[in-house]
This record gives C-alpha cells, sequence and structure tokens, in this order.
C-alpha cells in the first residue's frame, strides 16, 4: 500500500515538472554580425573563381550561414559570435554539414569561409559577400 501511495507521488511530481520543461524552449542566441548587415541584395563571388556572381535577396541574412545548403532545414552550434567575427557549425541530415566563419569588414561587406560535406562530397568555398542594392 505504501509502495502505490510512493508510485503516485513520484509520477504527479514527473509530470509537474516536465510540464515546466515543455514551457521553457531553448533560446536561440542572438547572431551579433548577422544583426548588423544592410537588408537588400548582395552579391557573392568566390574567391579565385572566373564562376559568374550569385546575386541573393538578403531578408534574412542567416542565409550566409549555409551557402552550400541554402534553404535546408539545419541544426546549428554558435562556435563564435562576436560583432565582427561569427563561427557556426551546422548538421543537415543525409544532406551534409559545415562549418562557415564570416568576418565582417562593414555594414556592405562580408568575407565568408565556409567548408564541410553537401551530397557526401567534401567542398571548401571562399566567398566575399557585398550589398549591391535594393531587391
Amino acid at each position: 500500500m505504501k509502495g502505490m501511495k510512493l508510485i503516485k507521488i513520484i509520477s504527479v511530481t514527473a509530470a509537474f515538472l516536465s510540464g515546466f520543461a515543455m514551457v521553457a524552449p531553448a533560446q536561440t542566441p542572438k547572431l551579433v554580425l548577422l544583426e548588423g548587415l544592410m537588408q537588400g541584395e548582395w552579391t557573392l563571388k568566390e574567391r579565385g573563381s572566373g564562376e559568374a556572381a550569385q546575386k541573393v535577396c538578403l531578408g534574412n541574412p542567416e542565409l550566409l550561414l549555409q551557402i552550400q545548403h541554402s534553404y535546408m532545414p539545419c541544426t546549428r552550434y554558435v562556435i563564435e559570435n562576436g560583432p565582427k567575427k561569427l563561427r557556426v557549425s551546422y548538421k543537415c541530415g543525409a544532406a551534409g554539414h559545415g562549418v562557415t566563419e564570416i568576418k565582417q569588414e562593414s555594414s556592405t561587406l562580408v568575407q565568408i569561409n565556409t567548408q564541410g560535406i553537401r551530397n557526401n562530397a567534401p567542398f571548401s568555398v571562399a566567398v566575399e559577400g557585398r550589398r549591391t542594392g535594393r531587391c
């Protein structure tokens, strides 16, 4: 009889405490460097490449974190988060993973270095991102 009462108390306490865990979701840290970038059209040019530059409308600057895995749902881990340098590791399930470092030269110019695995192949890319106008 005492054992059943103890089980009920433990069950009620566990249910009560699990309610707190669901109410308080994990907070994603603000990415300071990205908040300082101007929105608009950005031109991304791979350094040392003869390929044409890519133009993107940068409404959400987090797009710069995954230039090899654009628009894929990925989980992120912030390694370094400063006003002039941001370093993030991300995983996109079977699509691959990467580490991206962004250095801000101004609110309209950044240097992006990213490396990882995409579609089972390694990549390492250095890109200059420059704001070139409005979208």
